[in-house]
């Protein structure tokens, strides 16, 4: 536990000074919006597209990890897709406060995953998170974009305009250029690679700052049942199923480890973007990402001792 929590301690200080530097007005609302576009179209995609290149794939369980992972969204998801009715009916939960639901409990933030598991795991744990941006990225968005188009949206997206939301979405294009460097195996200059590491470097650090600057405490007076299901979903649920997943398919040790930081992390800030965007319910997807960061800094410790062995 001292371990876990020495690397844990860190990640969320940072959360916290962005939180107080947007409190303070420190940085008005204005310049957290355009370094909030920095981070996710700039610098986000740097580190995704430099830790996928680097992942030496041949040494870790790439299927064992990544199954286990999407076995866990597709599991979560398809619950709720089926309760889907019974929310509506019992928690009187409409189409963007779903969506928002949905969202808030399948989606992952890979700033604080990756910054963890760094630190835990060292780079055996970066590689495994390679595996699992690659693995959870596309397959989330997809499934948060279809989400909102089928139960949020106004008029759904065609098939085009669904392609097209997806190819502009800056988590999913970086990932397809990061694996497809990866696999073809192109040299590339170093000095672009350097650039790259550079703009990575800045990028864990941008990201959680960002985290702490979303969090929106004064919304949190009133929580409601919505709220604190997707809390347990996403917190306590979705660890639970990735680490039966991970287990059935023989993971073991630091791929045990990266599996459920990468399950026990808060939702994606990306989920908030989406949700404004296309007709979710970006007050509640505000909501769910604040309580959960704030919840996560008791229960991750517990997941990664308990859990990850």
């Amino acid at each position: 536990m001292p371990d876990v929590l020495s690397s844990l301690i860190p990640v969320f200080l940072v959360i916290v000074v962005g939180w107080f530097t947007k409190f303070t007005k420190t940085v008005n609302d204005q310049q957290w919006a355009g370094f909030e576009k920095v981070t996710y179209f700039v610098l986000f995609p740097a580190v995704i597209i430099e830790t996928l290149v680097k992942a030496d794939l041949s040494r870790v369980p790439i299927l064992g990890v990544g199954g286990a992972l999407v076995a866990a969204i597709l599991t979560m998801s398809a619950i709720l897709l089926t309760l889907r009715g019974w929310l509506s009916a019992r928690l009187n939960m409409d189409g963007p406060a779903f969506t928002s639901v949905f969202q808030g409990a399948t989606r992952w933030n890979t700033f604080v995953a990756l910054a963890v598991s760094g630190s835990l795991y060292g780079p055996m744990g970066l590689t495994l998170s390679a595996v699992a941006i690659g693995a959870m990225i596309p397959l989330l968005n997809v499934l948060a974009i279809g989400v909102l188009s089928r139960y949020a949206s106004a008029t759904p997206l065609t098939a085009k305009g669904f392609l097209v939301t997806l190819v502009k979405n800056p988590f999913v294009w970086s990932c397809m250029i990061g694996i497809g460097l990866n696999v073809v195996g192109l040299p590339i200059p170093k000095t672009i690679l350097n650039a790259t590491e550079v703009l990575g470097r800045a990028s864990l650090a941008a990201g959680l700052l960002v985290v702490g600057a979303g969090l929106e405490i004064g919304r949190l007076h009133r929580p409601g049942p919505a709220l604190g299901l997707s809390l347990v979903l996403k917190l306590v649920a979705m660890p639970v199923f990735a680490t039966g997943f991970a287990t059935l398919f023989g993971v073991t040790g630091t791929g045990l480890g990266v599996v459920v930081v990468s399950t026990a992390v808060p939702t994606a800030g990306g989920a908030y973007i989406l949700a404004r965007q296309m007709g979710g319910d970006a007050p509640l997807m505000a909501e769910i990402l604040t309580i959960q960061t704030l919840v996560a800094m008791l229960t991750m410790p517990l997941a990664i001792v308990v859990l990850g062995g």
